[in-house]
């Protein structure tokens, strides 16, 4: 998909959800969710949605504060706490509804008690 194109059988099989924009952070963790069954390094992580390893790095140890990824060094995986990440996965689709209801807001002007639990 990254050349513009894609093949139609590609797309007439594809679930819409496919060609939602997503961001680095979400990139990561659905690519964690879905292979939860291995740990995996930063590098590889990276090689495997084409993002730079430092830029992957960062955004681990940002999760990894959040409680949503784990670290045993050099791995990653994903939290074995579902509750945990369907509650931040819910949060952050609040905040993509709300800024494109009302536009950008600074996160502290937003920032709830339910919020601060999950980060």
């Amino acid at each position: 998909m990254s050349s513009g194109t894609i093949d139609i059988d590609e797309f007439e099989n594809a679930d819409p959800e496919e060609f939602e924009e997503r961001n680095d952070t979400e990139r990561i963790v659905l690519f964690l969710d879905e292979h939860d069954d291995r740990a995996w390094k930063a590098a590889t992580i990276a090689e495997r949605l084409g993002l730079e390893t430092d830029a992957v790095s960062a955004i681990l140890s940002r999760l990894k504060e959040r409680g949503l990824v784990r670290h045993k060094r050099p791995y990653w995986a994903i939290t074995d706490d579902r509750e945990r990440l369907q509650s931040a996965y819910r949060l952050h689709r609040q905040h993509e509804t709300a800024d494109e209801q009302y536009g950008e807001e600074r996160l502290e002007d937003l920032q709830t008690d339910k919020m601060e639990d999950v980060q």
